[in-house]
């Protein structure tokens, strides 16, 4: 009997290491996925400029016909 309470104590001893290491590791994967979800949005954001700096450029780029035509 002694050694059955003994034996369900280690067994919860266990499951609390357990849960806090969980708890811990749920932390620390937040923080990393809010830091992850903030680099994700800079990046987008830079994306976002870069193409819009590519489109400018393109916009002022002579189409070919206009070549064509201030060459004649």
């Amino acid at each position: 009997m002694i050694s059955d309470f003994h034996t369900l104590s280690e067994k919860i001893e266990q499951l609390a290491a357990l849960t806090q290491s969980l708890r811990s590791e749920n932390a620390e994967l937040r923080l990393r996925s809010s830091a992850l979800s903030e680099e994700n949005a800079e990046l987008a954001r830079r994306m976002q400029e870069a193409h819009d700096r590519v489109a400018a450029l393109l916009e002022k780029i002579p189409a070919p016909e206009e070549q064509k035509e201030e060459a004649a």
